[in-house]
């Protein structure tokens, strides 16, 4: 269906093209799924956009042929691949919030393909935007189809862009990273989607995505890209089984799990070459630890290793065994051992926002985000909050900064009491709190350089004095620890991969010196390699000055490497919490026991078998009675449907709200 022949793709810099993608060729069968694995900044996504003319304005088609059902797409006109685009062609994109048409309401914008694609208007569109809505899995769709971007919580945005992918019926999907901001539920429900529209429509998938879980799950065929270039092509099995090239081996190398709790991550040194700065001969071969004399001089050919697994290296030795590369360390915290005085104290919180409706827009009802959480975090530990998209994880973190503020509760932060604080109380507050941010795009100032948006905090909360050398410092050192180059300093954030915008809000956060970092998704758009850099990073400072993290997540793989606690939270309220060996290992509420085996897992066999829940997600606005969580739940009866359960301790520190805990 889709055949790519050495296309090449770059951008304008003065009077120069610097290259991309270089010579870039696979092809893509009908009903078949092609994954697209590299690190942030390799030309992945620069490959996805050439294929549809997506290129921003200084991108550049250099070379090579894109092919669509024998039709060359790249030299179609305008007026023509329109056809195409949207239709027969469709692209999930990297970044929901920046993608999304912010003054255009999401049925007015799933409503647009309906009308250019499919010829549907009025209420046949509506009635079908409603059902893709719903495919999706967005709760109260009735109510979500006339709300705008910003009203959506950064899971449901990507939901409703998939929902707009779909809405053409493409023939191809080309889908960037489709399930990075969606918790594992939801991500196992599209991903069941995506494999059920194959089957039934003989949809062919081009999958861009860092998580080896999906593409174990997803993929027929994988090609590993670094630097512009594919380096390794190979099939499912073979790629699981037996990676030849050295970068393969590294990014599995550098996969977070419960085996290596207590030991850093293995992880790949220096960063993916500039394209101003291309090496002559390997491009992995500054990084490589199999290098020789020949790799820095000669770019090495294709070689076939085996039936339709070719990898490109001068480094001929035997399959990799499987076993991961990690550095020793000592782990000395006790997860069951939680210090009498908590750092960050959250009792009965609450967030209500009001839902108005009519001219004078009177109050109707409530959207209950949060209704009643009650955390405690001590220093130096890492308290993960996970459950699916729109649950309140987000609000309860933006809440206890009082960047939103509470309707009820109390939030205590150094035993000083937030909720209710004047401005100059909460002021002082932020030196000892920090929050990264979901989307690193829409929380960077897009008009200031990487200097100044990390030298703002150190400024304004005069941290290291006033000395001018001393923040030029500080910036620098901060970048060197995110992985960052330090000519980034005076660039801006669009000239950024999402991966590297996501380090420049971490060094954010970090320049500070915060006792508790509140880190919301902030591993959600890195490549495993990058990730293993930061969680490596998180891991020190919280054992060298004594960090502690609230980590908002929905990647339970991150969760059992980093976390010491967990609280599980379900339609604003937590249903199970205590320490991650507790609620991983023996979980207690059935919500816990089916995200967990939701979680797509890098290994061929896919894990133990996935428990689907029933139904969707309920609206916030309107919860059901009695415990949130029955008319999705396989052991509900009546007095789960009329009595909201009360917390049972299973043990000192495991605590669960159900009337019949496992």
């Amino acid at each position: 269906m889709l055949k790519i022949a050495d296309l090449r793709l770059g951008f304008s810099v003065g009077e120069r093209t610097l290259l991309a993608v270089d010579g870039v060729s696979f092809t893509i069968s009908r009903g078949e799924t092609f994954a697209l694995l590299g690190e942030s900044g390799c030309g992945k996504s620069a490959t996805a956009q050439g294929i549809l003319r997506l290129l921003p304005p200084a991108g550049r088609v250099a070379g090579g042929r894109v092919e669509f059902d024998g039709v060359d797409l790249l030299a179609l006109p305008e007026a023509e691949l329109r056809d195409y685009r949207g239709g027969r062609l469709a692209m999930i994109f990297q970044e929901p919030g920046t993608s999304l048409n912010p003054v255009l309401t999401v049925g007015r914008q799933i409503g647009e393909v309906l009308e250019r694609h499919r010829g549907l208007r009025g209420d046949a569109a509506r009635g079908q935007a409603l059902a893709l809505l719903r495919q999706v899995g967005i709760a109260d769709p009735e109510r979500r189809l006339d709300e705008y971007p910003f009203q959506l919580s950064g899971g449901m945005k990507q939901r409703v862009m998939i929902a707009i992918a779909l809405a053409g019926e493409p023939e191809l999907l080309i889908a960037d990273e489709p399930t990075t901001a969606l918790d594992v539920t939801v991500q196992a429900q599209i991903l069941d989607l995506l494999a059920k529209l194959q089957v039934d429509r003989g949809m062919a998938m081009l999958l861009i995505t860092h998580d080896l879980g999906v593409v174990a799950r997803m993929a027929r065929r994988i090609g590993v890209m670094y630097a512009g270039e594919l380096v390794e092509v190979a099939s499912r099995e073979a790629f699981f089984s037996a990676p030849r090239h050295p970068y393969t081996q590294a990014l599995f190398a550098a996969l977070p799990e419960v085996s290596r709790r207590g030991a850093a991550l293995a992880t790949i040194p220096g960063q993916v070459p500039s394209l101003a700065a291309m090496p002559a001969g390997c491009r992995f071969a500054e990084r490589c630890p199999q290098a020789m004399p020949v790799c820095r001089t000669q770019s090495p050919a294709w070689r076939e290793v085996a039936d339709g697994h070719v990898v490109r290296c001068h480094w001929q030795a035997p399959p990799a065994t499987g076993e991961k590369a990690a550095i020793a360390a000592v782990d000395r915290s006790n997860p069951s051992e939680i210090p009498p005085q908590p750092l960050l104290a959250i009792n009965a919180l609450q967030v209500h926002f009001p839902i108005r409706k009519g001219i004078l827009q009177r109050t109707v009802g409530q959207v209950r985000a949060v209704d009643g959480v009650s955390l405690a975090i001590s220093p130096g530990r890492t308290l993960a909050l996970v459950g699916e998209s729109g649950c309140g994880k987000t609000t309860v973190g933006k809440a206890l900064l009082q960047l939103i503020r509470p309707t009820a509760g109390s939030v205590r932060l150094a035993g000083h009491e937030l909720v209710g604080a004047d401005a100059r109380r909460l002021r002082d507050a932020r030196r000892l709190a920090q929050m990264v941010f979901q989307d690193p795009f829409a929380s960077l100032n897009p008009r200031l350089r990487i200097g100044e948006i990390i030298g703002e905090g150190l400024t304004a909360l005069a941290v290291g004095g006033k000395n001018a050398a001393g923040p030029r410092v500080a910036i620098a050192a901060l970048l060197a620890q995110v992985g960052l180059p330090a000519d980034a300093v005076d660039r801006f954030p669009h000239e950024f991969s999402g991966g590297q915008r996501q380090r420049i809000a971490i060094a954010r956060a970090l320049a500070v010196q915060p006792q508790l970092l509140v880190c919301d998704e902030p591993t959600s758009a890195l490549d495993v390699s990058v990730q293993a850099q930061i969680l490596n990073l998180l891991k020190t400072l919280q054992a060298e000055l004594g960090v502690a993290y609230l980590f908002i997540t929905h990647n339970f793989a991150v969760v059992e490497y980093l976390a010491h606690d967990i609280a599980v939270m379900y339609l604003g309220r937590i249903v199970e919490q205590g320490g991650a060996e507790e609620v991983l290992g023996r979980p207690r509420h059935p919500y816990t026991r089916a995200l967990l085996s939701a979680v797509p897992v890098p290994r061929l066999d896919g894990g133990g078998q996935r428990i689907a829940l029933a139904g969707e997600t309920p609206s916030p606005a309107k919860p059901p009675g009695g415990c949130h969580f029955h008319p999705r739940c396989p052991k509900a009866d009546a007095r789960c449907r009329e009595v909201y359960p009360a917390v049972v301790m299973s043990s000192a520190t495991h605590a669960v709200a159900c009337h019949h805990p496992d």
